[in-house]
């Protein structure tokens, strides 16, 4: 079931050759367009108020990505082509619509499918703003800015999510009993607490609309010696996040022609992205819950965000620009979190693409 969408906010199925999904806009029909990637555990419903605050001259479109929200559930995630799947779609998405250049919104997840989509068809993007987005090295399984592996088998990236969070959601479990419920995990880790949104309910059931299974959400489970004993499988978001299917996207970013101009705008209290991120097991390695740490020498946790500015660095030493932003008291959406300040950078970077 679809969730409702504030007036202002148009919703329908599209067809592409490659997906059927829920798509969402608003503005004027003949706007410069600005299409918006959600993040992991979400959909196209979390952007709904930052789309209603563009200004007249914009036009926003927000898909639900494979894997999520209203996206076809037959639909499944290649992890093996690293974010690839998603870009294809989104790619068919905009030739679908006419949209030959666009600027590109990305949230978490939706940040890393956007440094892909900056690596496979630059020219296509007027502008791009990352909000605290995952690395381009991927999620876990990494030790240092330059994104060197812990293991070769990339031990600890994966299908990493908790399995009572995952029951919790296929119960539709809508409560805070549990510090597992999805409402919990919404309150303790990605808006900083004690902010509850308005539309958490909205959100919630956006959440409650993940894809669930071993080729979906979080994946399969491959097995490995190296601690935390688990490796990345091939089906599913998750898996598709593991460093181990990055391959050059890094050397494809930066060899980028033309370069789009670059906002990273994150939160100052963020637990998902962060140099000590709550999934990576480099930060939860010494707690002993999963027993046999081999110590920080070995898997220190992942430097997200010194790996994002390295690579920002070498994007701008290639002759691209960028600008980091900071939101005070935010966790890992301050577009829902500090409305205010997050639109004020965000339509200034959009009208600077414009000049």
């Amino acid at each position: 079931m679809s969730v409702p969408t504030l007036p202002g906010i148009t919703a329908s199925t599209v067809t592409t050759p490659r997906l059927t999904t829920r798509v969402l806009a608003s503005g004027p029909e003949e706007g410069i367009p600005v299409v918006f990637l959600h993040g992991n555990t979400s959909s196209a419903t979390w952007w709904e108020e930052t789309m209603l605050a563009l200004p007249g001259a914009y036009r926003a479109v927000a898909p639900d990505q494979r894997g999520f929200g209203d996206a076809d559930p037959e639909a499944m995630v290649d992890a093996t082509r690293g974010a690839q799947d998603h870009v294809d779609d989104l790619v068919a998405l905009v030739d679908r619509f006419g949209l030959d250049r666009f600027h590109l919104v990305g949230s978490s997840l939706g940040g890393v499918i956007a440094w892909w989509v900056l690596a496979a068809v630059p020219g296509r993007i007027l502008s791009l703003t990352q909000v605290d987005p995952g690395s381009p090295y991927g999620f876990g399984g990494t030790k240092d800015p330059a994104g060197t592996p812990t293991y070769d088998d990339f031990a600890g990236s994966g299908p990493l999510a908790n399995p009572e969070f995952v029951k919790r959601i296929a119960e539709r479990d809508t409560g805070t009993e549990s510090p597992f419920s999805p409402r919990s995990a919404l309150r303790t880790l990605v808006w900083k607490p004690p902010f509850v949104p308005e539309r958490e309910d909205a959100f919630l059931d956006a959440l409650l609309q993940l894809h669930l299974g071993d080729r979906a959400y979080p994946g399969d489970l491959g097995m490995t010696p190296n601690w935390p004993f688990i490796a990345p499988g091939r089906w599913g978001v998750n898996n598709a996040l593991s460093p181990k299917y990055v391959g050059d996207l890094v050397e494809r970013m930066l060899a980028a022609d033309p370069k789009p101009p670059v906002l990273w705008i994150r939160g100052a209290d963020d637990l998902v992205v962060s140099d000590n991120a709550a999934a990576d097991p480099g930060t939860w390695g010494p707690t002993g819950l999963v027993p046999g740490y081999p110590g920080p020498e070995v898997y220190p946790p992942q430097p997200m965000l010194g790996q994002i500015r390295t690579v920002l660095d070498r994007y701008a030493d290639r002759g691209g620009t960028y600008e980091e932003i900071v939101v005070d008291d935010s966790g890992h959406v301050p577009f829902i979190e500090k409305p205010e300040e997050f639109n004020r950078a965000l339509h200034a970077h959009l009208d600077n693409a414009r000049k």
